[in-house]
């Protein structure tokens, strides 16, 4: 039976995140400290990956406990540690220092600022997914890929793909367990430019996104509807967390 074999929270939305070996659930049903924070521009935009692919430089370390970040650039040793709040001026100086306008730092320590307002739960993918994908690129590896595409939660001891099965059903969640917290499967993740690039100078990977369609295709598990699936540029599952009796642990057992 699959188990969960890595719990991975983004403190910050869009820079680098954090492994635990458990995780609380919000009473909104988020995982606690995933995108709790997160960096906008004047017009109180997103400053991430998508629209300022040179965040990836950026090198970020979280203290839970502590509740600080130390933020340096890679290929420099200059790191400076933060307290991790909203409002921080000198958090905020160092950010507008590097991206050469001003950035705010905001906080939702109950539903961050997830990607999916409709779909808030977790992304989940399996270890063998990223090993496959990571087959299909001869210059990145399994972590680098993992770092790419920035899922959640893991799972071990299964197939490539074996995920695909908690994607959604006409007008019903697939509904699985994962020690005490029960999960619905909605919709494969759509994916963005980000995994494109590399998660330490921003660089684009040529032709990213025409090799991972044409290898997702060719790889898609037989009974998944054609059809139904769309495009091709879509991995990991989106979640909603639909009750919690307790917090998430590794190798807790999902259960379908």
């Amino acid at each position: 039976m699959s188990s969960l074999a890595r719990i991975t929270v983004f403190p910050i939305k869009a820079l680098s995140g954090i492994d635990l070996d458990s995780c609380s659930i919000t009473g909104a049903g988020t995982l606690s400290n995933d995108r709790s924070f997160a960096l906008k521009d004047e017009k109180l935009r997103f400053v991430n990956g998508k629209r300022h692919p040179e965040v990836n430089q950026i090198l970020s370390n979280f203290d839970l406990e502590q509740q600080t970040v130390t933020l340096d650039l890679y290929g420099f040793e200059d790191p400076q540690t933060f307290e991790l709040r909203e409002g921080n001026g000198p958090l905020e100086e160092w950010f507008s220092d590097f991206f050469g306008f001003q950035i705010r730092v905001e906080e939702n320590s109950e539903n961050g600022f997830p990607d999916d307002t409709k779909r808030s739960g977790p992304t989940i993918i399996s270890t063998s997914t990223l090993e496959e994908v990571a087959s299909w690129y001869p210059e990145i590896s399994v972590d680098e890929v993992r770092r790419r595409f920035r899922s959640n939660l893991e799972l071990g001891e299964c197939p490539a793909f074996w995920e695909d099965q908690l994607n959604e059903i006409p007008d019903q969640g697939v509904r699985f367990q994962l020690g005490g917290v029960t999960f619905e499967g909605l919709k494969h993740s759509v994916r963005c430019p980000v995994p494109s690039q590399d998660t330490r100078t921003g660089e684009a990977y040529l032709d990213f996104q025409k090799v991972f369609m044409q290898k997702r295709e060719e790889t898609l598990p037989r009974w998944i509807e054609k059809s139904e699936f769309g495009h091709y540029y879509r991995l990991a599952i989106n979640t909603r967390i639909v009750h919690c009796l307790a917090e998430l642990k590794l190798s807790d057992k999902i259960k379908l």
